[in-house]
């Protein structure tokens, strides 16, 4: 069984090496979806009886170990040294380095790679992070699944 919660933010970035728009600083909104898989869990009584697991301890782990440290924050390339300087200029503003260009694949990556040892198989019913979809816009996503990460 599959479950999937989702959440928002907003965060800028650039795409320095990029020839269009996006090598110019700019924001998004963007999406993440988080799909968790596992058996239902089959406990009388208890309160994630019937649950893969329950979306708000989902979204709790999200939020506290990426959403809050991106949202509303500039993502920028740690190799993107013009702007790291000018936001390291700017008082209490609140950046986010990143080893890797900040593209909508990389983020999604990042992601499931910080998130998937959080969702642990807690209740005995072989949950784990099986997919990281992060929007950048409506129509323009990525996707990192677990299958990515297999030998």
């Amino acid at each position: 069984m599959q479950i999937t919660r989702r959440l928002e933010f907003d965060a800028g970035h650039r795409i320095p090496d990029h020839q269009s728009q996006c090598r110019h600083l700019h924001g998004h909104r963007y999406a993440l979806e988080i799909t968790l898989a596992g058996e239902v869990i089959e406990a009388a009584g208890q309160p994630h009886n019937g649950m893969v697991m329950d979306f708000s301890e989902v979204k709790a782990i999200a939020m506290r170990h990426l959403v809050e440290t991106w949202d509303h924050a500039f993502l920028v390339y740690r190799g993107d040294t013009a702007i790291t300087d000018f936001l390291a200029s700017l008082p209490d503003h609140k950046t986010v380095v990143l080893d890797s260009v900040p593209t909508a694949e990389n983020l999604a990556r990042i992601a499931f790679e910080r998130l998937a040892p959080l969702y642990r198989d807690t209740y005995s019913n072989h949950l784990h992070l099986e997919q990281v979809r992060l929007y950048e816009t409506p129509n323009c996503w990525a996707d990192c699944r677990r299958s990515d990460f297999a030998s």
